[in-house]
């Protein structure tokens, strides 16, 4: 890999960020044959990614704040951390991702609006969900607002038929 490439991948720079090292482990049961989930309704997909937007939130300039609630939104909805990156912009914001075994946690912040753009996206038994109040209060947000996407709801039922 030359130098540009590096460059594109942001390695190298001074640029302030901050990463985690990765916790290398075997983090999958070997006795599933796939991670997707299979919900009450008879639905098969490959996961559930939540749009929340923290509004009216506190601390959202805050890099090690952020990374605290990765870790506490890990821990809570039973997924797996792989590695954390966080990048403080000038003069303000933060943007972030906590990389799982279960896909991802990701962040953009404006903080002079009280404003942060979360996504969480996790497969398998992780419960995305229970991130919500995490994030509400580890920003002491006014408000919090979530949509749901069921990834692949259209896509993994006849690939797997076809399989």
């Amino acid at each position: 890999m030359d130098g540009t490439n590096l460059f594109q991948l942001g390695i190298g720079l001074e640029t302030g960020a901050q990463a985690e090292d990765t916790i290398a482990r075997d983090v999958f049961d070997d006795t599933r044959d796939d991670h997707f989930i299979r919900d009450d309704e008879g639905r098969v997909f490959a996961g559930r990614h939540l749009i929340i937007e923290v509004v009216n939130g506190e601390g959202l300039d805050d890099e090690h704040r952020i990374q605290q609630a990765f870790r506490d939104c890990v821990e809570t909805c039973g997924a797996t951390l792989l590695h954390i990156h966080t990048h403080k912009f000038s003069p303000q914001g933060v943007s972030g991702v906590a990389v799982l075994a279960e896909s991802h946690i990701s962040v953009h912040t404006w903080p002079e609006i009280g404003y942060g753009a979360f996504d969480v996206f996790m497969c398998g038994d992780a419960k995305p969900w229970l991130a919500v109040d995490v994030l509400r209060d580890a920003f002491n947000a006014g408000d919090v607002r979530v949509k749901e996407l069921l990834r692949g709801e259209e896509v993994v039922p006849a690939a797997l038929n076809a399989a």
